[in-house]
């Protein structure tokens, strides 16, 4: 059972104040707009996979050209998120989060326009990597923004409530960009970018450590402590896109249609769901060894799906991985809310989104290297790895 301590302070044994930094709770209209915020932040990263492939499809017969916008659009992303957050230190925190939501509608607007009018594919890509360079500081801003929105009793529940619309997004996304790109490829990154375009609209404006003029840190925001939950973020996201991005060469292995794909992808995503509930009715920060087993539970869904005794066998890994996908990402929040000097969160939460991504971009290159049970074995033997090591650190009090 969660202890007093370990509730107030996520396991650091640091206690938290019970009121919001802004001095008083907010009213519910603000945490909603930040939620409806968070959810859509997200769109035009969940639903660019297919967006970009039906795009690149159109443009020149091969869809193979959307993968490569999406490396582009990641690998931006991982290198300008400590330095685009950096830029925003000394302005307040929803402005430049406005800002760089709408630099991102901008790119994607004119990546639209510009492939309309057939303008060389290399542009594509200039302006895919500009999109995807402020998502990591989009979502730094964004998480620390909700430090002012909620009190710390209550930040589990909405970190929760969070994580269960993240996944919705990613579930309804690439559908939605299906839809609308049968009718055509451009008018759905249109239509996707200024949903995206939402957070400039509806995020809360606060007083936040963003607004005042702040010295820069003599000491590296990476601790060992924040680096063990950033690397568990980037073993996790690694996990998830293994079976994202292998679903289809999955049904293969099993003689299925590639379009069957969704019987590993829709578990996952509906599992991750109902993880999000769980916790968000539970409403507490979990215990270090809850997290420990949470994390083996990972790993064995990974090692599950990785044997493929069978094809139920290999749909509950999927399932597995789901399941806890929800609770471990609020967990590494509130920890690392914890463990992140105040003038420095932001920063932090974006090298926690950009090491989800890193996951991503590990899982890629090892599914082009190795065939699907190969690929997915070592995804399982990292999370086992990771694990391990986070169980030797939690028994040292790291």
């Amino acid at each position: 059972m969660t202890n007093h301590t370990d509730i107030q302070s996520g396991g650091s044994g640091r206690p938290l104040p019970e009121t919001s930094l802004s001095g008083r709770p907010p009213g519910r209209w603000a945490l909603l707009r930040w939620l409806i915020s968070s959810a859509t932040l997200n769109v035009p990263q969940a639903a660019s996979p297919v967006a970009f492939s039906l795009l690149t499809l159109s443009l020149t017969g091969d869809s193979s050209g959307g993968a490569a916008l999406i490396l582009a659009m990641t690998l931006a992303q991982v290198l300008g998120a400590v330095p685009i957050t950096r830029l925003g230190r000394n302005f307040p925190a929803a402005r430049f989060l406005q800002i760089l939501v709408v630099i991102r509608t901008l790119a994607l607007i004119l990546m639209a326009t510009m492939a309309a009018h057939g303008v060389p594919f290399i542009w594509l890509f200039v302006f895919a990597a500009l999109a995807g360079s402020v998502n990591g500081a989009a979502f730094g801003y964004l998480r620390s923004i909700l430090n002012s929105l909620t009190s710390t009793t209550r930040l589990p529940r909405a970190l929760g409530i969070s994580a269960t619309l993240n996944e919705v997004t990613f579930v309804l996304a690439p559908v939605a960009a299906s839809g609308l790109g049968t009718i055509s490829p451009v008018f759905a990154i249109l239509a996707l970018a200024l949903l995206g375009a939402v957070p400039a609209l509806l995020i809360p404006h606060i007083k936040s450590v963003h607004g005042e003029k702040v010295r820069a840190a003599k000491t590296s925001v990476l601790t060992p402590a924040i680096a063990l939950w950033l690397m568990c973020g980037a073993a996790g996201g690694a996990t998830v896109a293994s079976i994202e991005i292998g679903a289809v060469a999955l049904a293969l292995e099993f003689g299925y249609e590639p379009a069957l794909a969704i019987m590993f992808t829709v578990p996952l995503c509906l599992s991750s769901v109902t993880g999000g509930v769980l916790i968000s009715i539970y409403n507490r920060t979990l215990a270090r060894r809850t997290v420990v087993l949470l994390l083996a539970f990972m790993a064995a869904g990974a090692a599950l799906a990785a044997f493929q005794l069978s094809l139920t066998a290999t749909i509950i890994g999927a399932v597995m991985i789901g399941c806890v996908l929800a609770p471990l990402g609020t967990y590494y929040s509130l920890i690392l809310d914890t463990l992140a000097p105040p003038h420095k969160r932001a920063e932090v939460f974006a090298l926690l989104r950009t090491s989800n991504a890193v996951g991503v971009i590990c899982a890629s290159g090892v599914l082009t290297a190795f065939s699907i049970p190969v690929a997915l074995g070592v995804v399982a033997a990292l999370m086992f790895i990771v694990t391990m090591v986070v169980a030797a650190a939690s028994f040292r009090k790291v």
